[in-house]
């Protein structure tokens, strides 16, 4: 398996993201094409430390599409930018997934360009894992698509319960849809359409609409909403995360005994840091494109890029794509059988305006000297 790695993007690139490649490709043994300056990336691989070096190539490239600047525009203008050069690795066979921090619009514009969508889905997601009070739960668009059709957010929910099922391993995966109530006359023209199709699709279990204050209830496995929601969404969670770790914080310090009682519950406190920091997940998996494409943080660390890493060789792994096209293509579920409608518990115990290419989707050798096509 080898995974292509945006290594200029990001704010804290290139030193982070070759840190964290080096570390995830020596804890899974999987290969990584550092895209991007060559001299920088080389500068940065030597300060690693000792590694497999036929683990490591560096694929050489001369643009940089900055966070500020119009992602789609950017990649129609800079076809040799790190983030195209590593997306047509997986294009062309080179690569089996990549892997970047930096502009996400740039990253959605290069995996519609080169990748296209999965035949049968208009637009592909953006999704990621949140934790809940008992597991977790998967929420997608996060802002990939500012507005939805209704038809658009049934296929984010067959993406999503085929994540939930082969990644997650959850046996059948409640599907919510949020909205801003429970009743199924609550919301837009939009939601209630949306919520007449997926009620009565058979291809996953639809447990109704998700309110705000539930999506981390433990009641849904899969939350599927349009970019702009999604996207106000996975930022207030970030603030809200933030304002609760400083005030926390702040508390603890505030006194000689809260200072003592800081330091008997700083075990519990990492335990839990731990589990809502995003470097734990990495990144969010643009679904629904002919490719594994992982979106990371911009703020991303070598920890969160060995996880982001960790997460795409899982998606490749697993065979996400090949699962979302046979379930689009079949219209069943990823499960076997039909979902249940009884109310039972099935779970497990355990934008581009772009024009598309072709991919090329056999695999071929790929050297450290091999430039951009």
């Amino acid at each position: 398996m080898r995974i292509a790695v945006d290594a200029m993007g990001g704010d804290r690139a290139p030193e982070e993201a070759v840190k964290g490649a080096v570390n995830a490709a020596t804890r899974l043994g999987v290969e990584v094409s550092l895209v991007g300056d060559r001299s920088a990336l080389e500068s940065c691989v030597a300060g690693c430390g000792s590694y497999d070096s036929k683990l490591i190539s560096i694929v050489d490239a001369s643009q940089v599409v900055g966070m500020d600047e119009p992602g789609a525009t950017a990649v129609r203008r800079k076809r040799d930018a790190s983030i195209c050069v590593a997306t047509r690795l997986v294009k062309d066979g080179h690569a089996d997934a990549v892997v970047s921090a930096g502009n996400t619009g740039a990253t959605l514009s290069a995996a519609m360009l080169y990748l296209r969508c999965i035949p049968g889905v208009e637009r592909p997601g953006i999704a990621s894992v949140f934790p809940t009070v008992d597991g977790r739960v998967l929420c997608l668009d996060l802002g990939a698509n500012v507005d939805c059709r209704p038809r658009q957010l049934v296929d984010f929910a067959v993406m999503g319960q085929v994540y939930s099922h082969r990644v997650l391993g959850v046996e059948r995966p409640r599907v919510g849809l949020l909205n801003i109530g429970e009743e199924e006359c609550k919301g837009n023209e939009v939601t209630k359409e949306a919520y007449a199709l997926l009620q009565h699709d058979p291809r996953f279990e639809f447990s109704g609409n998700c309110e705000g204050d539930e999506l981390f209830s433990g009641k849904f496995d899969v939350v599927v909403c349009d970019g702009f929601v999604g996207n106000v969404v996975l930022k207030t969670t970030e603030g809200a995360a933030s304002l609760l770790f400083e005030s926390v914080r702040r508390e603890v310090l505030s006194s000689a005994l809260s200072r003592l009682a800081g330091l008997l519950v700083r075990p519990l406190m990492r335990r839990v840091v731990k589990r809502l920091a995003y470097e734990e997940y990495g990144g969010a998996l643009l679904l629904g494109v002919n490719g594994v494409c992982v979106i990371g943080h911009g703020r991303s660390s070598a920890k969160a890029f060995e996880s982001a890493l960790s997460f795409a060789a899982s998606a490749v792994s697993q065979d996400i794509r090949g699962h979302i096209e046979r379930s689009l293509a079949a219209g069943g579920t990823a499960w076997s059988g039909a979902a249940s409608r009884d109310g039972s518990d099935g779970r497990s115990s355990a934008t581009a305006d772009t024009r598309p290419e072709g991919r090329d989707s056999r695999r071929r050798p790929l050297h450290s000297t091999e430039g951009a096509d």
